[in-house]
């Protein structure tokens, strides 16, 4: 059972951009007046290339920062250079909360970040992770896990970056049945599609995402799909209590969208968008990603380049809208300040 004690001590596994921003605003809470109470240590931070840190009294995380942004790795002649592997410093270091922080490997179907999070589950350690993998290919052994540990599994900045959506759900809409889900999720697609209709080539807008950071360098599982089934299949088997796999999803690559389709679309007065979407059938559950006509007037055709949005359909409520506009890396970093804070709330 993880000990109640203050400061929380993390462990960051995976030091990319996320991590590091979080790092960031961690090393200047002083110029965040609502951080104020929110007491942690960073006592380990592991990656799969750049080397790692550990210190049980807490690293050094400007010496972490200064040591990416001038060698692009962590020195060894850093106090708290460390030789443990991720799995390693899971399984042996002094932690209350693994952040789990690696990239998505849809090919390795969730891994290795489902192992992180078993090994600081079965420990009692809680986790709170970014990456999608463990919503979409194991969250029912993983909550099951947690639970019997007494352990919180938390994973707010997996959809829509630091919105509430999850706390939305868990926090605001008890009593609520969640018939479906719809939205648009994959910045990467939208961005594209809302270049196209300022008559961009698709390859122009694939440039200008890259460009802007918000695609990766290789944006296929954006393009193709398989980020936005990820993320409609994290929403399902979490606030609606399906067991879906990316594989399950319908789902369609805005490849195949021309610019002449764009074009006549656009004089029908609609707009082309992706739109991720899970609803109940019965005793069972359905997903799709899909190209959608939206008329001007839908909620959907306000979100543009880098947005997203996503509504909940619910047996009491109705239809419920979370919104976000221009997300940044700061945006998602909070998401796993809000985790934190539902750990030190006890709201978890």
């Amino acid at each position: 059972m993880v000990r109640s004690r203050f400061p929380l001590k993390l462990l960051f596994v995976g030091f990319g951009n996320v991590g590091r921003e979080l790092a960031r605003i961690l090393t200047r809470k002083a110029d965040y007046p609502g951080l104020t109470d929110l007491d942690v240590s960073v006592v380990g931070i592991t990656t799969k290339s750049r080397g790692a840190l550990a210190r049980e009294t807490g690293v050094d995380l400007a010496r972490a920062l200064m040591d990416l942004d001038e060698g692009g790795r962590f020195s060894p002649q850093n106090p708290d250079y460390s030789e443990l592997a991720s799995l390693e410093a899971a399984s042996l270091l002094d932690y209350d909360v693994l952040v789990e922080m690696s990239p998505l490997s849809i090919e390795n179907r969730g891994q290795p970040a489902i192992s992180h999070a078993e090994t600081a589950l079965r420990r009692g350690r809680h986790v709170i992770t970014c990456n999608k993998g463990p919503l979409a290919f194991a969250y029912k052994e993983l909550r099951k896990l947690a639970d019997e540990n007494n352990a919180a599994f938390l994973h707010e900045t997996t959809v829509m970056d630091g919105a509430p959506v999850f706390d939305l759900a868990r926090c605001c809409m008890k009593g609520n049945t969640i018939r479906r889900i719809d939205g648009i999720l994959n910045s990467t697609s939208n961005y594209v599609l809302c270049a196209m209709e300022k008559g961009l080539t698709f390859e122009e807008g694939v440039r200008g995402a890259q460009a802007e950071q918000i695609a990766e360098a290789d944006p296929s599982n954006d393009l193709d799909g398989w980020d936005a089934s990820v993320k409609i299949v994290a929403l399902a088997n979490v606030l609606m209590g399906a067991d879906l796999r990316p594989e399950d999803v319908d789902r369609e690559s805005i490849s195949s969208i021309t610019p002449e389709r764009i074009r006549e679309v656009k004089e029908r007065k609609r707009r082309i968008k992706m739109v991720c979407s899970a609803w109940r059938e019965g005793s069972s559950f359905k997903a799709a990603v899909k190209a959608e006509e939206i008329p001007l007037e839908h909620p959907f055709a306000l979100v543009d380049a880098a947005g997203s949005i996503v509504r909940f359909e619910t047996d009491l409520l109705g239809r419920i809208l979370v919104t976000e506009e221009n997300p940044d890396i700061t945006t998602t970093a909070y998401g796993v300040l809000a985790d934190l804070y539902a750990l030190h709330s006890g709201n978890r």
